[in-house]
């Protein structure tokens, strides 16, 4: 238990600039005690005081605002900045090193027993408001967009944004460590060289259009060559500003 809890205070120092002094993220830090007193209900779920373990699920959400069900799994040096809001269903799986932020919903989408809740594994970085839904798996080191719905699985190493979520990067996999460099993109799940599609798509459009417009300028010197009356730029108007569009776009 108390190689827990220190594992569960030095992961604040890693991922939590703000965190000063031990005894503070101990006294104050809601996203610890509520997987503290998981722990507590977890071991009574397991060997069946189910009544119990619910009422000590439900004092830790009056007392924190984060909702754990004493029957989801949860492993070691996982991580729940701010938390309020956060609901884990009774048959999630979280896995070691896992970071969740407020808002986060790891619910159902089934009235049905069984297995109906995600499973994140090793590295898992989940934005805050993010909803990730069903049996679904998220792969080790994968990143969860801000508000973003889930319904699918995501590789791993991916990063996926949007509703429903989309995968808008997916990284060479690597061996996860808790060093500064690596958790340094955790903030809400965005990472500094992540790729919107929209703003991909746009891109695209417009060298796109470049491209017609260079074509059109080699047909009209041509046709002028060969005597016909053209009309220039200056004439129809300002010519394709790439530039300006692109100022648009970002």
């Amino acid at each position: 238990m108390f190689s827990h809890i220190k594992e569960d205070i030095s992961v604040v120092f890693e991922r939590d600039p703000a965190a000063r002094t031990r005894w503070e993220i101990l006294t104050t830090y809601p996203g610890v005690h509520a997987l503290l007193i998981h722990r507590a209900s977890h071991s009574l779920w397991k060997i069946h005081f189910y009544w119990l373990a619910r009422l000590c699920s439900h004092i830790a959400r009056w007392f924190t605002g984060i909702e754990i069900h004493p029957g989801a799994v949860i492993g070691r040096r996982v991580f729940i900045d701010h938390g309020m809001g956060v609901v884990i269903g009774e048959t999630a799986v979280i896995g070691n090193n896992c970071t969740l932020y407020h808002g986060v919903t790891l619910g159902g989408t089934s009235w049905n027993k069984g297995k109906r809740h995600p499973t994140l594994l090793e590295g898992v970085v989940i934005g805050a408001g993010a909803k990730v839904l069903g049996p679904i798996t998220i792969g080790a080191n994968a990143k969860i967009g801000s508000n973003a719905v889930v319904v699918k699985d995501i590789p791993d190493s991916a990063t996926a944004v949007g509703i429903p979520a989309r995968i808008v990067d997916q990284e060479k996999p690597h061996q996860q460590d808790s060093t500064e460099e690596n958790i340094g993109f955790a903030a809400y799940a965005v990472s500094e060289n992540m790729n919107d599609p929209m703003a991909k798509a746009i891109h695209a459009l417009i060298e796109h259009i470049v491209h017609q417009d260079t074509q059109l300028q080699e047909v009209k010197q041509q046709l002028a060559k060969l005597g016909a009356d053209v009309e220039t730029d200056a004439e129809v108007g300002h010519a394709f500003d790439v530039n300006y569009i692109n100022k648009i776009v970002d």
